[in-house]
């Protein structure tokens, strides 16, 4: 059994990008993994300033609702990052999450890589939906989630459900017109 720790970002409360999380959830707890989700609509997380504090010992100088959800994230086997696509990658909310992860390094004397610092070992998974549907929509966001949080972070990445086509963004959630959210539930069934 995991525990799964699902973040979730987008202001529509039952929008696509919760419904894929949903579908995720439920089969993951339906293969007997403990799952917990929660939105950052609901959090205060601010971008990294890059001022080093935490490198130094010193607690974030930011006084926002970070120190939260890492307290999750330091509890959870495996992250599930979802997002809407927000101009062809993945939305500021989640990009500040991620850039406040800076603090969670320490010191590592053999950096793996070619990284000079080490975090804790995590799984992750990016669970996307969009309303465009083109072979190269989700693009960036892809490079985004290798790249910082596969290559430099380390995580060990358990794969990407990338929902496209669910309808025009000044309508109605059309995810359920898809097969994405029963290929959310099979994803989160096969978490091992």
């Amino acid at each position: 059994m995991k525990r799964i720790l699902v973040i979730l970002t987008g202001g529509r409360p039952m929008g696509n990008t919760r419904q894929l999380a949903e579908a995720f959830c439920k089969g993951a707890r339906d293969a007997g993994h403990e799952v917990k989700l929660i939105s950052l609509m609901q959090y205060q997380v601010n971008g990294c300033l890059g001022c080093n504090a935490c490198r130094f010992g010193k607690p974030c100088v930011q006084k926002d609702d970070f120190d939260q959800v890492a307290a999750l994230v330091a509890q959870a086997d495996l992250i599930a990052f979802a997002s809407p696509l927000y101009f062809w990658t993945i939305s500021a909310r989640m990009k500040a999450l991620i850039e406040r992860f800076y603090s969670l390094a320490k010191e590592d004397a053999d950096p793996p890589l070619g990284r000079y610092e080490a975090y804790p070992p995590k799984e992750c998974v990016l669970l996307m939906t969009s309303a465009d549907d083109y072979f190269w929509t989700f693009e960036q966001a892809v490079s985004y989630y290798r790249f910082a949080l596969i290559n430099y972070i380390g995580m060990h990445d358990r794969g990407m459900l990338l929902a496209g086509g669910c309808g025009a963004t000044d309508g109605k959630p059309g995810i359920d017109k898809t097969g994405h959210l029963e290929r959310a539930y099979d994803f989160g069934f096969r978490i091992e």
